[in-house]
């Protein structure tokens, strides 16, 4: 099935440059930046990435981007995975960053903007991959933390086309972010969010209503609520769901158990995404084959998830 994954045109619209931080990258720019790792080698370090839970993938997330200093580092990273965009078929990506993973190293914003952005242009005139960048808030931190972000990177708003919200889910609903949300949209900004992958369906209820988002990234717990996935299917709301990262993080326990497929038949606007993919075992096509595999997917759904990643895409060249 790989000759025809690779030649299936796709987007990709859930996936977190820092989470594509693969550890012969993260050894190399320890050793540019001159930083001592925590981990003798690059074995050892992917032992590390076989966490079990989403905060201890975070505290490793965290931990990894520390390696991130430099305008270099982010063009770099940024690179690296559109490299691996082109090699499987993705024409378009929409990727997130979080900005105050970095400042708050002290590490300055426009160095970081300015290293992805240069890659994704670079992408775009040689890769002939399109793409438009999503500025992410950190949702274990205040919505206050979120405004000075926001106005921190104003500047610099031509780089990005939305915000979105990630980070640890339980105890931190959309409804803290409401008013970030509503002046991000007054800048004209797309607006996305985490939700419904460890909370609750409710906390997709809030997305929708109260941060007026356009795409829910996972979702996969709306099932449990009929009357939400009427209104998902009603509405035509893409859902950003990331089959290998949710049986890692324990979202479920085998991929045989993922209802993606399910929700695909039922009518809501499902995508297939990549998330953190040095964490969680596989790009884009690695996680279609998974599918494959292990539900059974054929050819016209691999077809009709694609489409509806070209259909939810933002940009449009």
């Amino acid at each position: 099935m790989d000759n025809w994954l690779n030649a299936l045109a796709k987007a990709e619209l859930h996936l977190h440059l820092e989470g594509a931080l693969e550890p012969e990258l993260l050894f190399q720019l320890a050793e540019r930046n001159r930083i001592s790792l925590p981990w003798a080698d690059i074995d050892s370090l992917r032992q590390a990435y076989a966490c079990h839970n989403l905060q201890e993938f975070l505290d490793l997330y965290y931990q990894g981007a520390n390696v991130l200093r430099e305008e270099q580092d982010f063009y770099d990273l940024t690179w690296a995975y559109l490299c691996k965009c082109q090699a499987q078929g993705v024409v378009h990506c929409e990727p997130f960053f979080d900005p105050q993973t970095h400042t708050e190293r002290g590490i300055p914003l426009q160095r970081v903007i300015a290293g992805i952005s240069q890659a994704l242009a670079d992408g775009r005139r040689q890769l002939g991959i399109s793409s438009g960048l999503i500025l992410s808030f950190l949702r274990h931190l205040s919505e206050e933390q979120a405004f000075a972000t926001l106005a921190e990177a104003m500047p610099w708003r031509d780089s990005f086309i939305g915000v979105g919200l990630d980070s640890s889910e339980l105890g931190h609903p959309p409804s803290k972010f409401q008013r970030v949300f509503a002046k991000a949209r007054s800048e004209g900004l797309h607006a996305v969010a985490h939700a419904g992958e460890e909370g609750p369906p409710a906390y997709i209820w809030e997305a929708l209503d109260l941060l007026k988002v356009e795409r829910i990234d996972h979702g996969v717990r709306a099932m449990e609520d009929p009357r939400l996935v009427q209104r998902l299917v009603d509405e035509q709301i893409p859902l950003t769901v990331c089959p290998l990262s949710n049986v890692k993080l324990r979202v479920f326990d085998d991929m045989r158990q993922h209802t993606i497929l399910s929700m695909l038949e039922c009518g809501l606007k499902v995508t297939v995404n990549s998330d953190d993919p040095a964490y969680f075992g596989g790009y884009l096509n690695e996680n279609f084959q998974a599918l494959h595999d292990s539900l059974g997917m054929s050819q016209a759904q691999a077809r009709q998830l694609a489409q509806n990643s070209l259909d939810a895409r933002f940009v449009r060249n």
